[in-house]
């Protein structure tokens, strides 16, 4: 079972946001509640935290990219 990691809507107006970093890398065991990414948006910069426990297997948008809202920005494995 995996879980998709999605940019979250952070307003109302907020239509993407840029990953201006990961704290977790490909291959790291994550728990739920843990920070994976802070993004920046033109109201808010804020840090993401996982939904899901598992393995972090795919991040698809690196640090320094954006990604429109409910975009699937990593995946976490079962």
């Amino acid at each position: 079972m995996s879980a998709d990691v999605l940019m979250p809507q952070l307003g109302e107006t907020v239509a993407e946001g840029k990953i201006l970093t990961w704290f977790k890398s490909e291959g790291d065991e994550i728990q739920e509640g843990d920070n994976l990414f802070e993004i920046e948006t033109d109201k808010v910069t804020m840090e993401v935290q996982s939904i899901a426990a598992g393995k972090l297997t795919d991040i698809r948008v690196q640090a320094g990219e954006v990604a429109k809202v409910g975009a699937v920005v990593a995946v976490i494995g079962g």
